[in-house]
């Protein structure tokens, strides 16, 4: 319908309608939150003499959900500014707005009635061509349409996001059986491009797709721990990122959602999916309704699965014993067999070595699978059409990093129904079918793409996928890769650009990365016309690979450490001045190294959830690739060329950026501390991150690109540098850094100044980086340096000696 979403109202300022209110004021759109007037004064409201006319008493929901959302943890708002695009309201006094809206989203209580009520307010007010849609868990979407004239069903919809809204990818929408295609298209082409969202269109039935199969998960997974008399604490072990699923795993991750949604969401299904074979399993065991009788509710009351006590000067965590529904002291239980699966890597490889054990714990996992993949079968074409729509509402709803028919090819699927029928377990039809054709798997690729078996015709059907996901993997597996090594790939993604992918662990830049990054710069100049560093990784790049730096340096090993920065400064040098265009397409953590290649780069095109920053003096380091430079470079640039100008109060931002460890929280927070540029651009959806990145080094190209010119960089030279060693002696006195804190401070402080030369002095880039890597080697030398990345390495958090 082409349909543009500019103006939005939400209704319903609890936690839901808050955190969608937030994420569409991330998208830049103009958001009215509105909630019921309170029903009356409080004792505060008449001593402030605050009257039941004041906009304060009026709006206090939509107020409250506002400084929820700017205190939120983590932060709702990709940057706090965002707040000022949500405008407070209520339903009495504000309701007409909707008349003026592109968008209504209803997100009040889970309550048929009440949520028809809203629906009476709304339809005083809509007017033909406005979308409205409620949010809901479960409750029917043709329901809560009854009553509706024909023309607004029309225009009427479910959607159901997954809280919070700025960090859940998936957003299940439902039509009904009237709702237009073109509403529907409007609102999964928005909520993809605008909301970063994945979308599964669901079907009407009880809590949809992924909250059916996830709490039947959960379910089962109690009923299992109790039947094997399992703690919860090794139910967690068992089934976190072990088997693929979120660190949080099953009980962590219920304390997160709330213990009273997670029994809602069973209760309804009990209720209402009355001819699921299954159903008794989402009946509430009885030291459940005890902990939600006790409000054992999870994290927002405190206690739940689990709870933190302080005893003394020391924290614990403790968990609960759900036969006494007492507390007792985490014990971080060892089972042999995880332990011999946990460093296979590929998900995939790593269940089925479980699942092909013999002992307690692997019988204990593989039923936990199997189960889930033989229910999330059955449910086909009950909630949804085709296994695609179930991977992709688990993986992007509960955080698997497979979905149930992803985890069964891994298993291989004759394999698996063999010992299926050994243990006399029914078969559901689709997975019947694919055994009596004896195909091998679910999915199968071929020249690139993926296909999957469909049930309507018994064959392979082509997945569906938006022309904007470019999947390197599918281009590699058809023959796109130019040149690889163990680090990284260069592979031709069509139309002139080639992509420098790196596959190290965490994306860790070492000596194989910056070999293939030579090479691509030297393949690319001569056979493509631009180059886009990016990859599909879980993070752009942790940054330098620090257990090899720590080996050279314990080995003395100097000479070798001061190659590796000399060519990785040359390395970023080379992009910066390639003769065209270098994009990076930065995401996730982008930190230390993978931070400066992205500085280093003609622009970046960054996911909007990028946290960036030069993290290197939490182990001790300092950014020697360039990163200092750069960030000095931004924050001065743009100052008349006049040597009167007092640069400290522009120089400042970049040193407290690196002197703190700074790390963005989303890429409109990395504008501001000038990890990005202007010219920089964000996209919203990271499944199109690769497409975004190459259109604009394509865009560059066809604008006759040309690399930036060299120049001198101002520096306040000994000004500075005092100035700065005294602001780091007042905190350091002031304990509020460490000696050594102070000391890597310094060094900051000397090269960020130009060192001790006059202030207004003019320095090339190589001086800069001359002083970059000195720095970085000296630091190397250091015990207490030595020690910090030790720390990091075997915690994964810092350590302030």
């Amino acid at each position: 319908m082409g349909k543009k979403i500019r103006k939005v109202v939400v209704i319903g300022a609890g936690t839901m309608g808050g955190g969608i209110a937030a994420h569409l004021a991330n998208a830049g759109l103009t958001v009215y939150l509105l909630d019921i007037v309170p029903p009356d004064l409080t004792d505060d409201d008449r001593v402030r003499g605050i009257s039941k006319d004041d906009p304060r008493f009026r709006n206090r929901f939509s107020l409250n959900a506002l400084e929820r959302i700017l205190n939120a943890k983590p932060p709702l708002l990709f940057t706090r500014k965002n707040i000022n695009c949500i405008i407070p309201g209520n339903l009495e006094d504000n309701i007409s707005v909707v008349s003026d809206a592109d968008w209504v989203i209803e997100a009040v209580v889970e309550d048929l009635q009440i949520k028809r009520s809203v629906f009476e307010k709304i339809g005083k007010f809509w007017k033909k061509g406005i979308i409205f849609s409620t949010n809901t868990s479960g409750i029917s979407i043709e329901k809560i349409a009854e009553g509706f004239q024909d023309e607004m069903k029309e225009y009427f919809l479910g959607t159901h996001f997954f809280n919070p809204p700025r960090y859940m990818k998936l957003l299940e929408i439902i039509p009904t059986s009237k709702t237009r295609r073109d509403v529907l298209l409007a609102i999964v082409d928005f909520a993809e491009r605008y909301l970063g969202k994945g979308i599964v269109i669901a079907k009407d039935t009880p809590n949809f797709i992924a909250n059916r199969i996830g709490i039947f998960s959960f379910m089962y997974i109690v009923k299992l721990m109790m039947e094997e008399g399992l703690s919860i604490e090794e139910v967690d072990l068992l089934t976190g990122e072990i088997i693929g699923r979120p660190r949080s795993a099953t009980f962590r991750t219920a304390d997160m959602v709330g213990l009273d949604i997670i029994v809602n969401v069973a209760e309804n299904l009990y209720n209402n999916a009355k001819d699921d074979e299954m159903r008794e399993i989402f009946r509430i065991p009885e030291f459940i309704k005890r902990m939600k009788e006790q409000h054992l509710l999870g994290e927002k009351t405190g206690s739940g699965f689990y709870k933190r006590e302080l005893k003394g000067e020391e924290r614990r965590i403790l968990f609960l014993d759900y036969n006494t529904l007492q507390y007792q002291p985490v014990k971080n239980p060892v089972f042999t067999s995880i332990e011999l699966a946990r460093n296979i890597e590929d998900v995939g490889k790593r269940l089925r070595r479980i699942c092909s054990g013999s002992d307690r714990v692997s019988n204990f996992i593989w039923k936990v699978i199997s189960e889930v993949i033989l229910y999330a079968a059955s449910r086909i074409p009950e909630i949804a059409d085709n296994i695609t729509d179930i991977d992709r509402a688990i993986r992007w709803g509960f955080g698997w990093k497979l979905g149930p028919f992803e985890i069964l090819d891994s298993l291989n699927v004759k394999d698996f129904v063999e010992r299926i029928k050994s243990e006399g377990r029914r078969i559901p039809p689709i997975i019947e079918k694919i055994a009596e054709k004896n195909y091998e798997s679910i999915y199968k690729l071929e020249r690139g793409k993926r296909y999957f078996f469909d049930l309507k015709d018994d064959s392979y059907r082509e997945e569906s996928v938006n022309p904007r996901i470019i999947i390197l993997s599918s281009i590699k597996g058809s023959g796109g890769v130019i040149k690889s090594n163990p680090g990284a790939s260069l592979i031709d993604i069509g139309d002139g650009v080639a992509c420098l992918e790196f596959h190290s662990k965490a994306n860790a830049i070492g000596i194989d990365t910056i070999q293939m990054a030579k090479e691509a710069l030297k393949i690319v100049s001569e056979n493509f016309d631009a180059l886009v560093i990016g990859n599909k990784g879980e993070q752009f790049s942790a940054g330098a690979n620090l257990m090899l730096i720590l080996l050279e340096a314990e080995d003395e090993n100097w000479d070798e450490i001061e190659r590796m920065v000399r060519e990785f400064q040359q390395l970023n040098m080379a992009i910066k001045y390639f003769e065209k265009p270098v994009v990076s397409a930065i995401f996730g953590m982008t930190l230390g190294g993978g931070c400066e290649i992205a500085l280093s780069s003609s622009r970046v095109q960054a996911a909007s959830e990028t946290y960036m920053g030069l993290v290197e003096v939490g182990v001790g380091l300092i950014p020697a690739g360039g990163g200092i430079k750069e960030l000095l470079i931004r924050n001065t640039e743009e100052l008349p060329d006049d040597p009167s100008i007092d640069l400290l109060p522009f120089v400042r931002n970049a040193f407290e950026c690196i002197a703190r460890a700074k790390i963005s929280s989303s890429a409109e927070e990395a504008r501001e501390l000038k990890l990005l540029r202007k010219i920089d651009s964000i996209t919203y959806n990271q499944d199109f991150l690769i497409h975004d990145a190459k259109q604009t080094a394509l865009y560059l190209v066809s604008t006759g690109y040309k690399p930036p010119l060299k120049k001198g960089i101002r520096v306040g030279g000994e000004d500075i540098y005092s100035a700065f060693k005294t602001y780091l002696y007042l905190i350091k006195e002031g304990g509020y850094i460490s000696e050594y804190d102070y000391f890597i401070g310094n060094k900051i402080a000397f090269i960020i100044s130009g060192g001790r030369l006059p202030r207004g002095s003019s320095v090339t880039e190589e001086y800069l980086l001359d002083l970059e890597r000195e720095a970085f080697l000296s630091l190397c030398g250091e015990r207490k340096t030595q020690d910090r990345i030790r720390h990091m390495l075997k915690t994964g958090k810092p350590l302030r000696n």
